[in-house]
């Protein structure tokens, strides 16, 4: 089909772009030799994910790197770019909870979540823990333990923490360097591995209580004794230098690449993070991608251990820590573990993925060859809420072959405040692919709206409008709200849908994904709009007034329960007094 033009790839470095027959890129790749990478799928027989691929090229391009490194990056910023269809994604954004040590102003620990650490940042972050209630309960404990300012604000007077021996009262009054230099260092030392410094400091507590004749708060530190000497009695590994690292290990079989990375932090195991992917390309490359996207997400080691298989001085370069390739002793055996776990996570999960792909490749299949559409990649569904024609709410989720598109999901709060189905779908129809036209961003196969022939008009004026030829379903329901029939806009044809095929599941799954992330928005929009009318009552709260408080409390039983001082942050006393009383008796009427 393009043999002349495989024949002109020069034997250089770069990235190449897989195209299918509408010209979209299906498939971004790296190579050290293009001109070996790229003739590679067309000279020998293929399997799997890369069979499947191979059979979609209509075309392909190429662009040529100065080094393995450029052709590396760039292979990166195509596929955030471009999202082709067979490169793999990590399976979410997911962020791992640390536990965030905060030194100024005040003393403070908490839990949190980051995507992107940066190393600039300094920010003092202990973990990451899988467990976000172990980490959790860790900080309640330390907290329990030191006098740690707990308040998110600063109030004007001391509270109860302060007079049970829990915080200094930073807000009153000043504290000693030395005691609070002290506390930073045990709680530090602590989380940096020194067990020892906690369990010492719970058992003195547990006798202070025991001598007061207060044996109830002496059983609540013993638990929490045992369960933190569970957590770090597992968590233990034979290595005590107390480096941060990461181990990767992998396992790859019939097609598909099961990857394992091992949290160890300062001498533990915190735990790790798994993955299972089709591959289509070479493993070591696809590795390598992966080992990059992940880690421009999360937290970055100060050491990483692997197999010597990696790219191991490409990705040092990239991603600036230390890359180990241990031969022998206890951290080429913790590899082997990492290695272990993934085989064994691919064994147990493989028939699994196999059906499900199979069965959610077979649903898309059918749906595109009962509806005869050239290709079914991506799918558009729309749905509308309001409540008596107010809050009127509108959201569309995708489907890419098969799978949801989290990130490609959108909400729209409509301008249009009454029941109004046809011209509701006509502004988001509108709103939606004005906005891809002017992007240039990627259109779907076909769009699926919830209801009937009303609701595909509406849609088929404004594409025609915009001089959109895309393809337009109904999912119609029955008396019990239970999806039903599918209406074709080519010639309004009513398709009955058998219950128990594969596909009336998928459309089904798909529809109901819509209605849940169109009615979980519409809540948000509602419960805004029943604070907005409740603050319209107050005198002196005007519209700027009213979004601040909106914005900091998000609902009334928040404002109700917000102390004066964290009120007259936003509002004037007098007005935060008068606010107050009114919602009360509000409540009480209620």
């Amino acid at each position: 089909m393009f043999k002349d033009k495989l024949k002109l790839i020069p034997h250089l470095p770069g990235s190449y772009q897989m195209k299918n027959s509408a010209g979209t890129i299906i498939y971004v790749g790296k190579a050290k030799d293009l001109y070996k990478r790229v003739n590679s799928y067309f000279n020998r027989p293929q399997t799997g994910k890369t069979a499947k691929m191979v059979s979609e090229v209509a075309d392909f391009e190429y662009i040529v790197a100065s080094s393995e490194l450029e052709a590396f990056l760039l292979e990166f910023n195509l596929i955030k770019h471009y999202d082709p269809k067979y490169n793999i994604l990590l399976k979410d954004d997911k962020s791992y909870p640390y536990i965030e040590y905060i030194s100024k102003p005040y003393p403070k620990l908490k839990v949190s979540r980051y995507l992107n650490i940066r190393k600039k940042d300094k920010k003092m972050l202990f973990g990451p823990y899988p467990n976000a209630y172990a980490a959790r309960r860790i900080v309640s404990l330390i907290n329990r333990l030191y006098p740690l300012k707990k308040c998110d604000t600063m109030p004007k007077k001391v509270c109860l923490y302060y007079h049970i021996g829990e915080c200094l009262g930073y807000c009153e009054h000043k504290t000693d360097p030395e005691a609070l230099n002290k506390m930073e260092n045990e709680i530090l030392s602590f989380l940096r591995g020194n067990d020892a410094i906690l369990k010492d400091k719970i058992l003195s507590k547990m006798e202070a209580y025991s001598k007061n004749l207060n044996f109830e708060m002496a059983l609540e530190l013993k638990k929490e004794l045992n369960y933190i000497s569970i957590i770090l009695d597992k968590q233990k590994m034979e290595l005590h230098d107390y480096v941060n690292r990461d181990i990767i290990g992998y396992y790859f079989d019939k097609g598909y690449l099961s990857l394992q990375i091992l949290f160890l932090r300062n001498g533990r195991m915190v735990g790790g993070h798994t993955d299972i992917f089709p591959v289509v390309d070479e493993v070591n490359e696809e590795l390598d991608y992966y080992i990059m996207n992940f880690y421009s997400k999360h937290e970055i080691p100060k050491e990483i251990l692997c197999s010597n298989e990696l790219n191991i001085v490409l990705l040092q370069e990239i991603i600036s820590t230390k890359f180990v390739s241990p031969k022998k002793g206890q951290k080429a055996k913790l590899v082997s573990l990492a290695s272990l776990n993934a085989k064994i996570n691919l064994e147990n999960e493989l028939e699994i993925i196999e059906k499900d792909e199979a069965k959610t490749e077979l649903a898309n299949n059918e749906l595109k060859e009962l509806l005869q559409l050239p290709k079914l990649d991506r799918i558009d569904l729309f749905d509308n809420s309001n409540l008596f024609g107010n809050f009127t709410v509108s959201c569309m989720v995708v489907f890419k072959n098969g799978r949801p598109a989290k990130k490609e999901y959108r909400k729209y709060k409509i301008s249009l405040d009454k029941n109004d189905d046809y011209h509701t779908m006509e502004e988001v129809i509108y709103r939606r692919y004005y906005r891809a036209l002017m992007d240039k961003t990627e259109m779907p196969d076909l769009i699926i709206v919830d209801g009937g022939i009303n609701q595909i008009n509406a849609c088929l004026n404004i594409l025609n409008d915009l001089n959109l030829n895309i393809r337009v379903c109904g999912l119609r329901k029955n008396s019990k709200h239970r999806t039903n029939d599918l209406i074709d806009s080519v010639g309004y044809k009513i398709i009955e849908l058998d219950k128990t095929s594969g596909v009336f599941h998928y459309l089904t799954r798909m529809q109901d994904e819509v209605h849940r992330y169109t009615i979980s928005y519409h809540r948000t929009i509602r419960s805004k709009g029943a604070i907005s009318s409740v603050l319209d009552n107050i005198e002196g709260i005007g519209e700027k007034r009213k979004k601040a408080l909106i914005k900091t409390f998000g609902s009334i039983s928040k404002i109700r329960t917000a102390p004066i001082s964290e009120l007259s942050k936003i509002i004037p006393e007098a007005q935060a007094q008068n606010l107050k009383e009114y919602l009360n008796n509000l409540k009480n009427e209620k």
